[in-house]
């Protein structure tokens, strides 16, 4: 069996982010044979404008995220909720990854999201959100995945979420229900 392959989208740009060492926590528990990956570049890629999205035109940036998730078997969203919603730079990549319309690469890819914020809220509304954007988009979302962490700013101030066992227990079920369906899309 070959390699499952899972990107992940972290929603904060910021190294330090706990959003961030979530995703780092969630690669450690990926099963042999399962690699999560976390996307560098996010904050590089420029504003979705149809102007730019041209055949041959498209900037680089963003055709490196085409790429990267046309070669993922599955994808994760790792998210904070900024205003209510979730952050513009994991929007913008949801909306660079869907086109061209009908045919992104996300269309009838297994996606899931993790939220987290430092309030109890659990960055839910964020999390809504990104589930929204990413059915619209044309992903398949495994809801029964999806995972909310509250006031984090308390729960991993002086430990990493690697080091958390609850947390990791919660996370690795996440990726293994993401990397079930990504297998059985592979193997349809």
């Amino acid at each position: 069996m070959s390699q499952t392959r899972i990107l992940v989208l972290v929603g904060s740009l910021r190294a330090a982010s706990i959003n961030r060492r979530l995703a780092e926590a969630a690669a450690k528990t990926a099963p042999e044979g399962v690699e999560l990956a976390i996307y560098e570049g996010l904050g590089e890629i420029p504003f979705y404008n149809e102007d730019i999205d041209v055949e041959g035109k498209v900037p680089a940036a963003a055709q490196d995220l085409r790429d990267a998730v046309a070669k993922a078997d599955a994808v994760l969203l790792v998210t904070p909720e900024y205003n209510g919603t979730l952050p513009a730079v994991l929007k913008n990549g949801i909306d660079w990854a869907s086109r061209p319309y009908g045919a992104g690469a996300l269309k009838g890819l297994p996606a899931a999201v993790i939220s987290a914020s430092i309030s109890p809220n659990a960055a839910k509304w964020s999390h809504d959100d990104a589930v929204k954007a990413l059915g619209v988009a044309g992903a398949e979302v495994v809801k029964e995945a999806s995972l909310n962490f509250a006031t984090i700013g308390q729960r991993f101030v002086e430990t990493h979420p690697a080091d958390d066992a609850e947390a990791i227990t919660q996370l690795a079920a996440t990726v293994n229900l993401l990397t079930q369906a990504a297998n059985a899309r592979v193997n349809a």
